[in-house]
């Protein structure tokens, strides 16, 4: 009986293990995730929280994935020069944060309801960074029981079938859950630019 010799293999990493941006584990600064105050002055409006998990299609929690949101002010203005009326934004909102995912997936912020901008229903967007990731995932949250989702233009871009997928569940008065999948059949809506 010959002996055979040992085939060592060689493992070659993937796209997905190779594919920055790879942000180290303190990328996101202490306190980014709370919108609701500015330099220590409360924000004008009514604070709530949305929480989440970030998943693969199997169910894998993605950790370290950065979480980002903006959004209007209670009265729904952006304080952004793209907003006509953004002289008039609420100096003591910010309208951006930024979370990372812990190992089970989950993000959490803490914000203002934002109000509606002309000609849309009262939303939050969401943006999605992680290594291996080919682009950033942008998509858009849409609160609960609101009349105007129905005529929001972002919101009615999405097949009618698929829109109950950017809506947020309130799970006590002040506090959505926003869970978002990368893929498979109850994949978030995404959209591009």
């Amino acid at each position: 009986m010959k002996k055979r010799k040992a085939v060592r293999r060689r493992l070659i990493p993937s796209g997905e293990a190779t594919i920055g941006p790879f942000f180290p584990p303190r990328y996101v600064d202490a306190g980014a995730n709370d919108l609701s105050q500015l330099e220590d002055r409360k924000a004008d409006g009514e604070v709530i929280e949305i929480a989440g998990t970030v998943r693969q299609e199997d169910g894998t929690p993605l950790d370290n994935l950065v979480v980002e949101i903006w959004q209007a002010d209670a009265n729904g203005i952006y304080r952004h020069v793209a907003d006509p009326r953004h002289r008039e934004a609420d100096t003591k909102f910010f309208g951006w944060g930024r979370a990372a995912t812990d190992k089970e997936g989950r993000y959490a912020f803490r914000t203002i309801r934002p109000g509606a901008p002309e000609g849309r229903a009262r939303h939050v967007n969401v943006m999605l960074m992680f290594s291996g990731l080919m682009r950033i995932l942008k998509t858009t949250m849409f609160f609960p029981g609101e009349q105007a989702n129905e005529a929001d233009p972002v919101y009615r871009a999405v097949p009618k079938a698929r829109r109950k997928l950017l809506v947020a569940r309130e799970e006590a008065l002040g506090r959505y859950r926003f869970d978002l999948k990368l893929r498979g059949a109850h994949e978030t809506p995404f959209f591009d630019d």
